[in-house]
Parts: structure tokens; sequence; C-alpha cells
């Protein structure tokens, strides 16, 4: 069977990291990126590394261990790639070459007949507080990394996959882009737009066989919110039907569905928030 490639940015904790490890349970090469935290990012290229030898071992059973490990050594090995780069700025994103050069990593592909498969666009960032005591430079940094993040790794990935015929694209949005937050306005407009991109560029694209939807999360556990008091999380938790605050592995379970076991939904934004909104 053909390898499948999948890129996720925000990759180096949180949503992508969790979307990243399911990917590599599954045997799919990943090319994982983060904004600046290499560390944590090279930490997650381990564990995926690990579980992608795990998965070739086991779907070798036949095999003896010493013919496993030659496989694991062989040009069928798969891969992960890292690229530490700041996806809500276009340049970085479209770097020709060098290192962290998204553009060097699709020719590599290219030239093992791999494309790029499934993009997740998780690149996000938050601001709490009243929209007159925000900056314009607090503002542009919301939409730049939310908004603008998903159209600079887009553009850049739909050449290949127009290519190749096929494609899975899911964005990750919020519950606030469809209600609305309070001294949360630029987070919400900038998931508001994830969503409308969703939709609008699903029916651009599903003549090409990619197929684009959004994934509209609740109040998930991640660095996002562990700034919460304990009765303030205690009030927010009250209020979900579920009980309990969302896992990255909820969210990365559905990614996973959408990118590699529904092959007709499109253009649709998912709410995964245990029933709350």
């Amino acid at each position: 069977m053909k390898q499948k490639t999948a890129l996720i940015t925000g990759a180096s904790r949180g949503i992508g990291r969790a979307a990243a490890l399911k990917f590599a349970k599954n045997g799919y090469n990943l090319i994982i990126n983060c904004i600046h935290n290499k560390d944590k990012l090279l930490g997650v290229k381990d564990e995926v590394l690990k579980l992608q030898q795990e998965y070739l071992l086991k779907n070798n059973t036949g095999n003896t261990y010493t013919e496993k490990q030659n496989l694991c050594q062989s040009d069928n090995i798969l891969s992960c790639w890292e690229v530490v780069c700041d996806t809500g700025n276009f340049s970085e994103c479209n770097k020709a070459s060098g290192e962290n050069s998204f553009l060097d990593i699709f020719r590599e592909l290219d030239k093992k007949n791999l494309t790029i498969d499934v993009l997740v666009n998780n690149s996000g960032v938050s601001y709490i507080g009243l929209i007159q005591d925000m900056s314009y430079e607090n503002w542009k940094n919301i939409i730049d990394t939310n908004l603008g993040s998903v159209f600079n790794m887009t553009r850049l990935v739909i050449p290949l996959m127009l290519k190749s015929y096929r494609g899975k694209i899911i964005n990750i949005s919020s519950v606030w882009g469809i209600c609305g937050a309070s001294c949360e306005t630029a987070y919400s407009a900038s998931k508001g737009g994830v969503n409308a991109f969703t939709k609008a560029l699903a029916k651009e694209l599903a003549p090409s066989n990619i197929y684009v939807n959004a994934i509209a999360c609740g109040a998930i556990d991640t660095d996002m919110n562990k700034g919460l008091e304990k009765q303030a999380l205690d009030i927010l938790k009250s209020e979900i039907p579920a009980g309990r605050l969302g896992k990255p592995e909820d969210i990365a379970e559905m990614i996973f569905h959408l990118a590699d076991r529904d092959n007709y939904t499109n253009g649709a934004v998912i709410t995964v928030d245990g029933g709350w909104i």
C-alpha cells in the first residue's frame, strides 16, 4: 500500500501533538510544525518515530525479528520531518530552500512519488481582554496566526493535492467562531473566518476530489485553558453536559476520521464540545 503523508501545524503540544501521534500509529509519514518551541517539537518527533516503527513491525508480522530490523532500515521506513517557522508569515511558509523549508520537504516527497495527503491547520493563539484594551499588534497576531496561517498553508499544499487529484484539509476552529465569546472578540473573529474559509474552499476544491472541513472545538484541556482558576474551571465543567473538558485525543480522533475514513463529508464545521454549545 502506498504511504500517505500528513502535515500538521502547531504540533508541539495539545491537539497538534495528539493528532501527530494518531497518524503515526496508523502508518503515516509526518511533517510537524511549530512556531518557535523546537525542543518540544523534537520531543514529539521522537514519539512519532517510535510509533511509526511499531506500526511497521506490527504490520509485517510474518517476518522474523531480523527481517523486521532490516525493514526498519530500508527505503520503506516511515519518515517524520520537523519545520520550525511562523505559519502566519507568508514568506516563511514559502521559503524556497534551506533549514525549515516546507518546499524542500515537498521536493523530497516528490522524488519518492509521494505527496501531501492530509493538511491539518492547527496553529492558534488566544487573547482574553476588552477590545478597547487590545493593541493593533495583538489583533494582527491573532488574525495572522489563526486565520492567515490557514490561507498560507492551504495555498502551499493545494498544488500537490491538485496534481495527485486527492486530499483532505482539516481546519481546527472553535465554537467561539460560531457564537462568539465576550472578551475574546479577536479570537472569535479569526475562528469565524476559518469557518467561512472552510465552507467556501470546500466548494472550490470538491471537483478536484479535495475535501475541506473544520472542527469547532469546545473547551479542551490544553495550555490555552491552563490559566483558568479552579472555581472558573468547575463552573465551566458544570455547563458541559459531558461533565468534563475535552481531551486533545478527542479532537485527534475526529481529525483522523475526516482524514482517513470519511470520503463524503465536505464543507462541514463539526462541533466537538461535549454538548456544551
